[in-house]
């Protein structure tokens, strides 16, 4: 069975660690974050006028392992807004993935790595939506 895993929650909430901790260096976790983080230093370098390249990015990254049979593929992002999850199911559609949808809380109080204000991350959650049917 091929699975697609969707791990989402807010800044800090821990959302790469679980990705990582459960890809086992076995499967391939895609993000956003990846696209602004770079390869050579590590260093993250977020710019608002680039996100939406990311998000294809990422979305591109999934497709490619999808087309090459990748028996199991991880995505954290924050997926905050429906629409950014819609591109994800319509790929494991086409692909013929099941799909699960984690959310990740933040009980533990970490913060997060990227800066993001508690302001901006209080906009986010009031914006979040978790589906009950």
């Amino acid at each position: 069975m091929k699975s697609l895993i969707l791990i989402r929650g807010l800044p800090g909430a821990g959302k790469s660690t679980l990705a990582k901790t459960l890809a086992d260096d076995k499967w391939p976790v895609y993000s956003i974050d990846s696209y602004f983080t770079d390869s050579v230093t590590g260093m993250y370098f977020f710019e608002f006028d680039k996100n939406h390249l990311a998000y294809k990015n990422c979305e591109k990254q999934v497709e490619r392992a999808m087309n090459e049979n990748v028996s199991r593929i991880f995505v954290d992002n924050t997926f905050t807004l429906e629409w950014e999850l819609e591109p994800y199911f319509r790929l494991a559609s086409q692909f013929g993935y099941s799909v699960h949808t984690v959310t990740v809380e933040n009980r533990h109080h970490s913060k997060n790595t990227h800066g993001i204000s508690e302001q901006q991350i209080y906009k986010m959650a009031e914006k979040y939506k978790v589906v009950l049917f």
